[in-house]
């Protein structure tokens, strides 16, 4: 992501060295900003229309809306919205969020995966909760 940098530095922002007939070299690497690696992390769902900044981490199960900018970080099992982008709730309580967090469902096999849709897709947390804690002992 951090490959379409500008050079912030300096009286223009276009990449004159990106385009032929122009004679200039690309500025040093210390020259550009370097915001990080973005990082998206499991079950993400990124709304149509989305911009994801560089440098960015989007943390497991975060909802982002449709047509959001997001420039900041999101945590884990948070729904955000707008531009820029901002949190408007936590999907779960705190308790299923660490729990959640735990159990990784996404790192298991695709046969555990399937017997574990029922609870994947249950609506009744208190169930959801009560299941997650007995699979993890």
């Amino acid at each position: 992501m951090n490959g379409a940098k500008h050079q912030m530095n300096a009286v223009s922002t276009f990449p004159f060295y990106t385009l032929e007939g122009w004679e200039m070299s690309p500025p040093a690497k210390t020259d550009l900003p370097l915001k990080g690696d973005t990082v998206i992390e499991n079950d993400v769902w990124i709304g149509q229309n989305s911009v994801i900044l560089p440098g960015v981490h989007i943390g497991d199960g975060a909802i982002i809306g449709a047509n959001s900018v997001v420039g900041s970080d999101v945590p884990p099992y948070t729904k955000v919205v707008g531009n820029p982008a901002r949190a408007i709730q936590k999907r779960f309580d705190d308790e299923l969020i660490e729990l959640l967090l735990r159990f990784k469902w996404w790192d298991r096999s695709i046969d555990e995966i399937n017997r574990l849709i029922p609870i994947l897709t249950c609506s009744d947390l208190d169930k959801v909760k009560a299941e997650i804690k007995k699979q993890l002992g």
